[in-house]
C-alpha cells in the first residue's frame, strides 16, 4: 500500500526583532502562527494517519498540538526533525542590516557548498531521511505527519529531487505552515514529491 509522509513547517514565530533563533529554546508561535497551526490541523482531518512526529523545539510542538487533538494518536518527538545548527544563532539576520554586514562574520562564509556557517548538508540529509523512514515505519502503512523547519525540509526535498544544495534562501519553496509531501510506493521507497500551502491566506504580506 502506498503512503504519504507529510513534512509540515511550523507556523509563524513571535519574533519582532528578526533574530535568527535557530536551536534556541523558548521561541513561541505568534497569534498568527497559532491560527496557522489550527488551519493545518483542519487540513489534516482528511488524512488517514498512522503516526505524528515532531521536532522537539517549542514552535514545532505548538504547531503539532492542534493536529494531535484531531487524531486519536500520540505524539512522537524526534530529534532528527530539529532545526539545522547555525553559528549566527541569536543574531539579527536581516539582509543589509544584520550580522552579515560585519567583517567578523565573513570568515564563516568561505564555503557555501558545505555550508561553512552551519550543519553540513550531508548530515542534514541523513537525519531527515532517517526521520522520514522512522515515520513511515511507525505509521504501519498509513500516512504520517512530521513537523519540522524550513531548511531541513528544503534540503531533504532538494536532495530527493536532484536539485543542487547551494541555493538562495529567499527562493525556498517552503513557506510557514506549508506541506511538503513525499509519496512512497508499496515497498516504502520515495517516488515523488508534492507541495501545498493550506495556510496561504494567513501568510504575511510581502513588503
Amino acid at each position: 500500500m502506498a503512503q504519504s509522509i507529510h513534512f509540515i513547517r511550523h507556523g509563524e514565530v513571535h519574533n519582532p526583532e528578526k533574530i535568527l533563533y535557530g536551536l534556541q529554546p523558548g521561541w513561541r508561535l505568534s497569534d498568527r502562527g497559532i491560527q496557522m497551526a489550527k488551519t493545518i490541523a483542519d487540513w489534516s482531518t482528511s488524512l488517514n494517519l498512522g503516526a505524528i512526529h515532531s521536532s522537539p523545539l517549542q514552535r514545532a510542538q505548538e504547531t503539532v498540538a492542534p493536529i494531535i487533538t484531531k487524531h486519536n494518536l500520540s505524539l512522537t518527538t524526534d530529534s532528527n526533525l530539529i532545526e539545522a545548527r547555525n553559528i549566527f544563532e541569536g543574531e539579527k539576520f536581516e539582509l543589509g542590516s544584520g550580522v552579515l554586514r560585519h567583517p567578523k562574520a565573513w570568515r564563516h562564509l568561505w564555503n557555501p557548498w558545505r555550508p561553512s556557517w552551519g550543519e553540513p548538508y550531508e548530515e542534514l540529509i541523513r537525519r531527515m531521511l532517517k526521520a522520514l523512514f522512522l515515520a513511515r515505519d511507525a505509521a504501519g502503512g498509513k500516512d504520517a505527519i512530521c513537523v519540522s523547519h524550513q531548511l531541513p525540509i528544503w534540503i531533504l526535498r532538494s536532495a530527493i529531487e536532484g536539485r543542487r544544495l547551494l541555493h538562495d534562501p529567499r527562493k525556498r519553496e517552503c513557506t510557514l505552515a506549508s506541506v511538503t509531501s513525499f509519496e512512497l510506493d508499496s515497498e516504502g521507497m520515495i517516488t515523488s514529491v508534492s507541495y501545498s500551502e493550506p495556510a496561504k491566506y494567513l501568510l504575511p504580506k510581502k513588503s
